[in-house]
């Protein structure tokens, strides 16, 4: 059982840079692939963000490619079969933020369902 849970967290921690890398974030596909049709977030702005509104922002080209974000402290626990829960510490060019997502496994794959940034000091 102990390689089976690491197994999927480690695939949600794969799936979780993947959707962290500007040249994926830049193809709306390959984001839509990585969030749940019911995705949620809650910004470090303190908006609520969709997967339809996400998606808008991020193949808006609002992502610097030369500039990606550094990630620290990545972990996660299964909470329940096909659900991962991760977090991680982020510094986008000076703007720190705690981060928790969860990640749950589809049909299709590992799918991000919530995620939540909280900025940091």
């Amino acid at each position: 059982m102990a390689d089976e849970s690491e197994r999927a967290v480690q695939a949600a921690i794969a799936a979780e840079m993947r959707l962290l890398d500007p040249a994926v974030r830049a193809v709306p596909g390959l984001v839509s692939e990585l969030l749940d049709p019911e995705f949620t977030e809650f910004g470090a702005s303190g908006r609520r963000w969709d997967a339809t509104s996400i998606l808008t922002v991020t193949s808006a080209g609002s992502v610097d490619p030369e500039s990606p974000v550094e990630v620290s402290e990545m972990s996660g626990v299964v909470l329940a079969p096909g659900i991962v829960h991760l977090t991680y510490f982020t510094d986008d060019s000076g703007r720190r933020a705690w981060r928790s997502s969860l990640w749950r496994l589809t049909e299709t794959g590992w799918r991000m369902y919530f995620h939540q940034a909280t900025l940091a000091s």
